[in-house]
């Protein structure tokens, strides 16, 4: 029975996929095998040593303390492309309360109609003209990053009558075809820049993309552009946008990661992070997310790991051993060398690496001997050896 401690609130559609007669579930377990989580932070979170996954239902792993979890051999999964229609319609919408003073006329109609003996029709005909803005079509917008949600915001934009340039240095074959040819994919994202109204981020947050959009950026930018952040607050520099907001460079800044300093700044449109929050969206992820931990706790198989390498492989022998290590010279070579010292024969092996870390799965045709695992598990840098049986 492999226990699985749930750390947020996880869609039941998703839960359902793991079977109750192989899995215990719930937010009580101990000891666990495998977690789920949404946004719980989890950086101070205490590991037991029975530890082997942590699946996130969603796309960004901020909350989870990724190195840590490499060391101590625990795969950490997550889900793109689960929310990526959510995300891509708050898009046209944050567009469109950018354009159009939406937020504010709808607020203002309510104090009309809130303010005695106001005839609120005449008002709202004599009043209108406050709110009024630009339209989407054949303005320009830029899209950063070209993944599974940039995609179908360029596409989506593209149907709106938009002109579309898009950036990512790190474009994969599989994006590039989700792309609609019409979309101008650029290589330096001053051009991008150069000629956007509307700039929106997709990028994920790291060391490299923190303050993405800094004075510098703005500096490239045309003026009265419109930026939106519905990916990481910590992609923005804050004071920067408020500068350029205030100097009227930035004409809107939408951002669905608000915080005390920029939520009441002028001319920023602030959401309370509702990029993923769709009933359809959270269960997508919980059912992702669950099946990618069921796979891997039961076959050894790796699909969307953010810190080791996709690996998957089909049954081909009694026990498969899934070995966790450095990705350094002569490992496999030892591994071979104590799986033949100890007669037992291969029939299958797929190694991969990712970064300083590699996973090797191999199927052999015996069952191992408590003696042949200790042997594993002492080649140096070895990280975790685990060992099912068919």
């Amino acid at each position: 029975m492999y226990r699985i401690k749930t750390l947020n609130k996880i869609s039941s559609v998703g839960l359902d996929r793991l079977d109750r007669d192989r899995f215990q579930v719930g937010s009580e377990v101990e000891e666990e095998d495998g977690i789920l989580v949404r946004s719980a932070p989890m950086h101070d979170y205490v590991f037991p040593n029975s530890l082997r996954a942590v699946a996130r239902a969603g796309a960004g792993t901020n909350n989870i303390p990724i190195d840590r979890c490499s060391e101590n051999g625990i795969v950490v999964f997550n889900t793109p492309g689960a929310n990526a229609n959510a995300v891509k319609e708050l898009v046209i919408a944050a567009m469109l309360v950018a354009s159009r003073d939406i937020l504010g006329g709808a607020d203002w109609v309510q104090e009309q109609a809130h303010t005695p003996k106001v005839d609120v029709a005449a008002a709202v005909e004599k009043g209108k003209s406050a709110f009024a803005g630009p339209e989407l079509y054949r303005k320009t917008l830029g899209v950063i990053g070209l993944g599974a949600i940039g995609a179908l915001v360029c596409n989506i934009a593209l149907d709106l009558g938009m002109d579309v340039y898009g950036y990512d240095p790190f474009l994969s074959v599989d994006a590039a075809l989700r792309l609609d040819r019409h979309v101008h994919v650029v290589k330096d994202v001053t051009e991008l820049y150069r000629v956007s109204d509307y700039v929106t981020l997709h990028i994920p947050y790291t060391s490299a993309t923190k303050d993405f959009i800094n004075a510098e950026a703005i500096s490239r930018m045309k003026g009265q552009v419109r930026v939106l952040n519905l990916a990481r607050g910590g992609l923005v520099d804050n004071d920067d946008m408020i500068a350029a907001l205030e100097s009227g460079r930035v004409a809107k800044y939408v951002t669905d990661f608000p915080d005390e300093q920029i939520a009441t700044v002028k001319n920023v449109i602030a959401l309370p992070h509702l990029g993923a929050s769709t009933p359809e969206s959270e269960e997508n992820c919980a059912v992702m997310a669950a099946r990618q931990l069921q796979d891997y706790l039961l076959n050894g198989n790796i699909t969307n790991s953010v810190n080791l390498p996709n690996v998957s492989q089909e049954w081909s022998g009694i026990a498969r051993i899934c070995l966790i290590h450095k990705n350094v010279p002569a490992m496999l070579t030892q591994i071979m060398t104590t799986l033949s010292d100890d007669h037992i024969n291969v029939e299958n092996m797929t190694n991969k690496s990712k970064k300083d870390y590699a996973y090797t799965m191999v199927d052999v045709n015996t069952r191992l001997t408590e003696e042949a695992v200790e042997e594993l598990r002492a080649i140096p840098n070895m990280i975790r050896v685990r060992v099912l049986n068919h």
